[in-house]
């Protein structure tokens, strides 16, 4: 069972930075391509797929944060990480890190896909809040 735990959320004003980060437990990247990533749900919007990256390093971002976001792995790959810098207050909302196997590539043919928000694993979520 994989299991997710995510930290680094909390409140800054406009412009500022957070890094995120997600401790999984319960499988070993060396034995499976999983892909972790990033979701973020606002009140009253829908859940959004952030960014996202495979064993290999491959990594794709929703254009929303394109630029500002960075999505990264530490080498034993059981720690993703969100650094999310020029933050806005459109970016405020629920963050939560999730993880499934990776059926496609995330990247083909020079073209990476945008991040999508269907996973079968879930942290708990970790607050990120911009004031203006």
């Amino acid at each position: 069972q994989v299991q997710l735990v995510e930290s680094g959320g909390g409140s800054v004003q406009t412009g500022g930075s957070l890094r995120l980060s997600c401790e999984a437990s319960g499988y070993t990247d060396t034995d499976s391509n999983y892909c972790m990533g990033w979701v973020r749900q606002a009140p009253g919007k829908e859940r959004e797929g952030v960014a996202v990256i495979d064993r290999d390093g491959s990594r794709s971002y929703a254009d929303s944060v394109k630029g500002r976001f960075t999505i990264s792995k530490d080498s034993a790959g059981n720690t993703a990480y969100l650094q999310m810098n020029s933050l806005k207050p459109e970016d405020t909302a629920m963050y939560y890190c999730a993880a499934d196997p990776c059926v496609v590539p995330i990247c083909s043919g020079g073209y990476c896909y945008p991040p999508g928000h269907e996973y079968n694993y879930w942290g708990q979520g970790t607050q990120v809040t911009v004031s203006s």
